[in-house]
């Protein structure tokens, strides 16, 4: 049990009820959750009601403030204000974009570090503060938070990151959460948060084995993960980013129209201001959330620019149409993790999508578009059952700091030791096929992407008659088959009057019907051949395959209720080193 914590004021040792939570550190957005009293996930709200918290602070004479309350003081006390700020931390300044906080306090090197000059205290001169600090007084803001909402003073925590976070940034996260006098248990990668926050609601038995994409859309970067989820056990098969898309482009779709509609009645262009072109910024941020959830919204800004108040109206339609390309790129995205990980539509059985910006409609539809109706998209505009995007990875967080709060560090470390690219992976299915059944039936005991050890148990009717059955151990591949439509029947010639003749054309302008593409299983190799002897007529085989750590394969089969068996140790399957992310 880890119940002893150092006190460093007293310099003694104490006693201290551990205390974990979820935090999701994002580069627009923080949020922390906890499990409540109840035994249920608990995302918490901080003083201002917010659940997500801007990962921002503003300085005034002195005076510190965060998240919505510093996020307002984007507009007048934009030097002071310190944004958008997590992707700095572990970077040397040579190696950061500082495009994001173009519109905040300015990143600028110190002491071969990003630090930022503000006025944080009441004297006239500013000083330079270093990112860490900066993250180290936000996590504190977090914290606190937690601790005031819970009343138990915050002793650990899980942290979600982003499947490309370097161990330069993981140093310097959990540095910046040691200033904090918090523990960082286990970095967890944000979609395996997200996917284990959906999974944790199954209440009905084992969580089926699938694949999974996993799209994060942020505020102003995208992420997308394929994962495999196999006996409980999460891989990373493929990942793909784009740093320069998210809700902040969607946002400048907006101000740029906005901006025109000004242009157009006052002949001046707010965007030439810096306090209009924030002010304009944060409206079209919020006409944008309005939007997700209604078919108008309403622009309104007091003084825009040259001390004239702006208001207008936008629908859905319109803004789909204007967001188009930003939209498609969403997609463009989701198709190269599929590309990278070798893997078609029709393989994912579910999607997931995490991030503020993955309330947008158009952006859920689209990729409903793009799997169809077989594959499930987990969005609030796809499913009634989706949870809130912005949440996920701080509810997977919370679960797993749980899950893993009581346990000795080193067993923690042991137990969450990454198995991205250390761990083999079956590079095709193991099934079955047994006699009596079609030559190209296949029948999937465990499927590819498994890491080692895996075992699979599966039931499959013999033949009617019973006796001897032949089992076939196989290695399978999947394949895309394509149906072409059959072709329509000519139409049958006919006496027409002159009346009828102008309803031909309309006739033969009907749409083609689109090829069917489906997913079937082929044997590729038999990696072995068992007879089942003395099968009751009606009766039921079932075949038992392992797989061990060092991808020797076992095989069990015989008949269900019955004893003994055909066992065999077989040859090693196709393997692979999970690389792709």
């Amino acid at each position: 049990m880890r119940e002893e914590t150092s006190d460093p004021t007293a310099g003694t040792t104490s006693t201290t009820q551990q205390y974990a939570i979820g935090i999701s550190f994002g580069n627009s957005y923080s949020s922390i959750a906890h499990i409540s009293g109840e035994g249920k996930v608990e995302v918490i709200a901080n003083e201002e009601g917010d659940r997500q918290i801007p990962s921002i602070l503003s300085y005034i004479d002195g005076e510190e403030y965060h998240g919505t309350q510093a996020k307002s003081q984007l507009i007048r006390n934009s030097k002071n204000t310190v944004a958008y700020f997590r992707d700095y931390l572990g970077k040397d300044y040579k190696s950061i974009d500082p495009t994001p906080a173009q519109n905040s306090a300015h990143p600028l090197e110190a002491n071969g570090t990003v630090a930022f000059s503000v006025h944080d205290t009441e004297s006239e001169t500013p000083n330079n503060v270093s990112v860490s600090e900066i993250a180290t007084r936000h996590l504190t803001r977090l914290k606190n938070s937690a601790s005031d909402f819970s009343g138990k003073t915050v002793t650990s925590a899980v942290l979600a990151i982003t499947t490309d976070t370097s161990d330069e940034q993981k140093a310097a996260l959990t540095a910046a959460a040691v200033n904090t006098n918090v523990e960082i248990l286990q970095f967890i990668p944000e979609p395996i948060a997200a996917l284990l926050a959906y999974d944790s609601r199954a209440t009905d038995g084992p969580i089926s084995d699938k694949l999974v994409v996993v799209c994060d859309f942020g505020g102003n970067r995208s992420d997308v993960a394929i994962i495999a989820s196999r006996g409980g056990m999460y891989s990373v098969l493929s990942t793909a980013h784009d740093y320069d898309l998210g809700g902040s482009q969607l946002d400048t779709v907006l101000m740029d129209y906005f901006a025109k509609e000004f242009e157009k009645k006052h002949k001046s262009d707010p965007r030439k201001d810096p306090r209009g072109l924030a002010k304009l910024r944060l409206e079209s941020e919020s006409v944008k959330k309005t939007l997700s959830q209604s078919a108008t919204a309403t622009f309104s800004v007091e003084s825009l620019a040259d001390g004239i108040d702006f208001r207008s109206t936008i629908n859905r339609t319109r803004y789909d149409l204007l967001a188009s390309k930003t939209f498609a790129r969403f997609t463009a995205l989701i198709e190269e993790c599929l590309r990278k990980a070798e893997l078609d539509v029709l393989d994912i059985d579910e999607v997931v999508m995490a991030g503020g910006t993955s309330h947008t409609p158009r952006i859920a539809n689209n990729i409903q578009s793009l799997f169809g109706e077989n594959t499930t998209v987990l969005a609030p505009a796809t499913s009634t059952s989706a949870l809130n995007p912005s949440e996920l990875s701080a509810r997977g967080a919370a679960l797993q700091a749980n899950l893993i709060q009581e346990f000795e560090k080193e067993d923690i470390e042991q137990s969450t030791h990454e198995m991205i690219t250390v761990t083999p992976h079956l590079s095709s299915a193991i099934g079955v096929v047994v006699s009596g059944q079609p030559e190209d039936s296949f029948t999937t005991v465990i499927p590819p992407a498994t890491a080692a050890p895996a075992r699979r148990t599966i039931t499959i009717s013999a033949p009617k008659d019973g006796g001897d059955v032949l089992v076939r151990v196989v290695e399978g591949e999947r394949e895309i088959e394509v149906t072409q439509p059959e072709p329509k029947a000519p139409k049958e010639n006919g006496t027409k009057g002159e009346d009828d003749s102008d309803g031909d054309d309309d006739d033969s302008e009907e749409e083609e019907e689109e090829p069917t593409r489906s997913k079937v299983w082929r044997s590729k190799r038999t990696l072995a051949e068992a007879v089942v002897r003395g099968v009751k007529k009606g009766g039921k085989v079932e075949v038992t395959v392992h797989v061990d750590a060092d991808m020797s394969v076992a095989v069990t089969a015989r008949e269900k209720g019955g004893k003994g068996g055909v066992r065999g140790t077989l040859g090693k399957p196709a393997v692979q080193e999970n690389g792709h992310a």
